[in-house]
């Protein structure tokens, strides 16, 4: 089972109540969903979305005992428009967003989004859209992949590994992850492998951010949120990369100069050391949250 990560932060900075209406822009395998759920009934709703069938499937197991409180929408939360107006959702009083991917889709080999387990380049979140990493990997040109490696990854050798991807592919099209890892790794220099971080991680979230338009869904739905926020409400957001806690931090910065929010942590709040020892992939979370005062 995937752990939620900062659940007890979720829940102090999102404030969920009884009665209250509380989207979750990100519903995963439901983990933060169930303790909204367990503090908003029985008068409260829940609006869950979520963009990956399987997953949203679990979640409906996981909040069986919660029925008739929540509505899942299978959906790009850059849509969450869409979402609330067909079920006549005027205002919210909270809304969630836990960025990044679910370990039941790093840990299932056949998603392609792990350069540890083999399997076909895949990385689609959703798997109902067309473009794959596969499709990516092999079709888009050089220029265009060195500025995603540089731009989503901040690849310090975007430039030689997009050169190498070239090359290869040159010779037959790259289809297993391990393959592109070890076109990675052949192309960067040796020091690299002694990092902490695996010299395909870069490279792999660039892509899958790329095949999923991660960044620009996140803007969207950041931008759409507010203007269904209630007096009071609270918006949280948990980042895993540097990318998306910018947009974060630079969008809450300029809802604040309207004076109608108020910023509720100065600095992201992070994962104890209990939590990334009992959870590793917690490590890199930091949450953000902004309240509307008017």
């Amino acid at each position: 089972m995937h752990k939620s990560v900062l659940v007890n932060e979720v829940l102090e900075f999102l404030k969920p109540e009884k009665g209250k209406i509380i989207l979750d822009a990100t519903v995963g395998s439901g983990g933060h969903t169930e303790e909204i759920l367990k503090n908003i009934t029985p008068a409260g709703q829940l609006i869950g979305i979520d963009c990956d069938k399987k997953i949203l499937k679990i979640a409906q197991q996981r909040l069986s005992n919660f029925k008739g409180n929540y509505e899942l929408v299978y959906d790009n939360f850059k849509n969450l428009r869409k979402a609330l107006d067909k079920l006549n959702i005027k205002t919210i009083d909270g809304a969630l967003f836990d960025l990044g991917v679910s370990s039941l889709q790093l840990d299932e080999a056949t998603r392609g989004f792990s350069f540890r387990n083999a399997a076909r380049l895949d990385m689609r979140m959703d798997e109902g859209i067309d473009i794959s990493a596969y499709d990516f990997i092999n079709n888009t040109s050089e220029y265009e992949l060195n500025k995603i490696l540089e731009n989503y990854g901040e690849e310090r050798y975007h430039r030689r590994i997009a050169r190498a991807i070239i090359e290869r592919r040159k010779q037959q099209p790259i289809e297993q992850t391990t393959e592109l890892a070890q076109i990675i790794y052949q192309a960067t220099p040796n020091r690299y492998r002694k990092f902490k971080i695996d010299p395909a991680t870069r490279t792999f979230q660039a892509l899958r951010i790329a095949v999923n338009d991660e960044l620009g869904s996140f803007k969207q739905a950041l931008g759409d949120v507010t203007d269904y926020l209630s007096k009071g409400a609270r918006l949280v957001v948990i980042s895993f990369n540097s990318l998306e806690d910018r947009i974060a931090k630079h969008h809450f910065r300029e809802m604040a100069k309207s004076g109608i929010y108020k910023i509720l942590t100065k600095k992201p709040i992070t994962p104890g050391e209990l939590e990334i020892r009992e959870n590793p992939r917690s490590r890199s979370a930091k949450l953000r949250a902004i309240e509307k005062n008017v």
